[in-house]
């Protein structure tokens, strides 16, 4: 397994609880440490329990020959960030391919578990070919882990998608996964590539849709809950990222969509729902600002509490998460932000003063924003938290509080897509 990243780390563990000998090689040395140590590098509920039970089959390595040494399968399972351009970047990728010596035993497949465009398999397979390496397979092996479930998505998956160039190839890599209880996709190398970028887009799609929805609701005086609950009941859509918030963040949906936009632009077909998607995103994090303005006014000097930082419950993830706009967009109006998160501790937000409980960063704030909903955060409505506070706003960016509850309890609340009358919100 090439990456101990997060891919790399919950890949690597899932297959070693399936009895698989598991070695897992990076480059950052301070990583390799601390997993040797035992210690899990990031956060992702019950992977540390996968570690844990599964020591003995895992071992950790800076040496790309260590790694290959006797393997069967050379998964690739490193970052794929987006450039300036839009397009993927695949540095790593192709430092994995180069490194990998000349002299492999065997018949191992290199397994792409990396999001790549789609043609990056056969570029691989030519540089592989280039150097002598023919007897080295290959294959396509998208994830679909989501954060915060990753585990679970492993072990209890939708699909095993497998492309490869060779059917040999894909039925050792589908054989791999026995003992998991999934739909099997057997499909050319092109074909998987493009799954993992389409599901992600739509996915992204779907969320921009309903923000959409959302905004059209407060200016109808509709109710976007009930609304998405009425589309989503509908068999032929399914409820699934029908939740109005304040946009998506993380370090797959707002890359793939750049990705296969950009993919499509390269191939001269411009991917115009992309780019609204892409648009809509944007605007609805700053929409939050404009909320607080209405009952705000000018925010010079006012102190706004950001509650919730990461970009996603259950993950430490920052990446391309909503709370870095909006904190910023606030210090740029001259407010004064604090803000929590039970997980999330970033060292890079700067101006942003960080503290350690909910309760400590609503003290004396003249409105509290609900950016990501951690589950501490419903309760937030409380006499407690009222009278703590300077000014009783709630603005709701993900609608996790019922809104009639909040009023209720002596608060100005204000929700995305949802009028003054508002059913309670299922969560």
């Amino acid at each position: 397994m090439f990456g101990a990243g997060y891919v790399g780390l919950v890949t690597g563990a899932c297959f070693a609880d399936l009895g698989h000998e598991v070695v897992i090689r990076d480059i950052v040395a301070e990583r390799i440490e601390r997993l040797r140590a035992g210690e899990v590098p990031i956060y992702e509920p019950g992977l540390d329990d996968v570690l844990e039970r599964n020591r003995d089959r895992l071992r950790f390595t800076l040496d790309v020959h260590e790694a290959v040494d006797g393997a069967e399968f050379l998964y690739v399972a490193v970052g794929t960030p987006p450039t300036e351009s839009g397009d993927a970047d695949l540095a790593a990728v192709w430092a994995v391919v180069d490194e990998l010596p000349e002299d492999i035993p065997g018949r191992p497949i290199v397994v792409m578990k990396s999001t790549v465009p789609v043609g990056t398999g056969a570029h691989v397979r030519a540089r592989l070919d280039a150097r002598g390496l023919q007897h080295v397979g290959y294959a396509s092996n998208p994830e679909f882990l989501a954060e915060g479930s990753a585990v679970a998505d492993f072990t209890k998956p939708d699909r095993i998608v497998v492309g490869a160039f060779d059917d040999d190839d894909g039925d050792r890599v589908v054989e791999l996964h026995h003992g998991i209880d999934g739909i099997v996709v057997r499909t050319d190398v092109p074909s998987a590539e493009l799954v993992k970028l389409a599901a992600n887009a739509f996915l992204s799609t779907r969320i921009s849709f309903i923000n959409e929805i959302a905004n059209v609701c407060e200016l109808v005086g509709a109710d976007v809950v009930d609304v998405a609950k009425g589309v989503g009941l509908d068999h032929r859509l399914g409820p699934h990222f029908l939740r109005a918030g304040i946009g998506f963040g993380g370090s797959c949906f707002p890359k793939d969509v750049s990705a296969l936009k950009q993919l499509a632009g390269n191939e001269g077909y411009p991917f115009m729902l992309l780019q609204a998607v892409w648009e809509v995103n944007e605007l609805q994090k700053r929409r939050v600002v404009q909320k607080l303005q209405k009952h705000l006014g000018p925010l010079r000097g006012k102190k706004i509490a950001l509650l919730g930082l990461a970009f996603k419950p259950n993950t430490d993830d920052m990446r391309e998460a909503p709370s870095r706009v909006i904190a910023y967009r606030l210090l740029y109006e001259g407010a004064e932000v604090r803000a929590w998160d039970p997980v999330a501790r970033p060292t890079d937000l700067l101006g942003i003063e960080l503290r350690d409980t909910v309760l400590d960063t609503v003290r004396d704030a003249d409105a509290a924003v609900i950016v990501t909903e951690w589950p501490e955060l419903a309760s937030l409505a409380s006499a407690e938290v009222r009278e703590a506070m300077a000014n009783a706003l709630i603005v709701d960016g993900r609608n996790l509080l019922d809104p009639e509850a909040a009023r209720a309890a002596g608060f100005a609340y204000e929700g995305i897509g949802r009028p003054r009358h508002s059913s309670p919100v299922v969560v």
